[in-house]
């Protein structure tokens, strides 16, 4: 079943813990901002996949060669499922499963990415403002769900609550440079300049 009825009255459990817990706590918020995070990347997923057979299928009907969405040899597509994977491990471990927590192999393939991602683009110098390109602005608002998802779990953990590997905490904090680093990216592959604010 979808449902147990169970949370009718505003509680939820969690691994670990016999007693159930309120919906507004601190590890019920934390969960739900991991959840949000993967769900958004889900979309980021989904868009990148949908421009990269775009590009593939005007390859194919114009015989023009066009720049695929790919760092490293790996696809957007491809770096947004491996985040997903990540934050499942992460959400499991503050939930209290045993022996799960992101390696520091992990921590470090995104670090990877992020740096084969800046040596593709010119130099960044300054804020942007969200929206140049649909994949872009999605991977900022990811991005911003990411570091409200860090915040959230960083409260949970500091408060004693839970506790969490100092690699899951890492990989949290890298994430949201990855999603930045994306965002950047999908656009300067777009051919798109991207508007920095006034400040007028």
């Amino acid at each position: 079943m979808l449902y147990t009825r169970a949370g009718d009255k505003g509680t939820t459990k969690t691994f670990g813990c016999s007693q159930r817990v309120s919906k507004s706590s601190a590890i019920a918020e934390a969960l739900g901002a991991l959840d949000e995070t993967s769900s958004i990347l889900g979309l980021c997923r989904a868009k990148a996949a949908e421009l990269d057979t775009e590009r593939m299928s005007a390859n194919g009907a114009n015989k023009k060669e066009r720049t695929q969405l790919i760092i490293g040899g790996e696809t957007f597509s491809e770096i947004c499922l491996a985040a997903q994977e990540n934050l499942f491990i992460i959400q499991a471990e503050l939930a209290g499963a045993e022996g799960k927590t992101v390696n520091e192999k992990k921590v470090k393939e995104v670090e990877m990415i992020v740096d084969t991602a800046e040596k593709e683009m010119p130099p960044i110098k300054s804020f942007f403002i969200p929206g140049a390109t649909e994949l872009g602005a999605i991977f900022d608002v990811a991005r911003t769900i990411a570091r409200r998802a860090e915040r959230r779990v960083t409260a949970v953990v500091e408060a004693g609550d839970r506790k969490i590997g100092t690699r899951s905490q890492a990989y949290l904090n890298r994430l949201s440079s990855l999603l930045y680093a994306l965002a950047r990216l999908s656009n300067h592959k777009s051919g798109i300049t991207e508007e920095s604010p006034s400040y007028k």
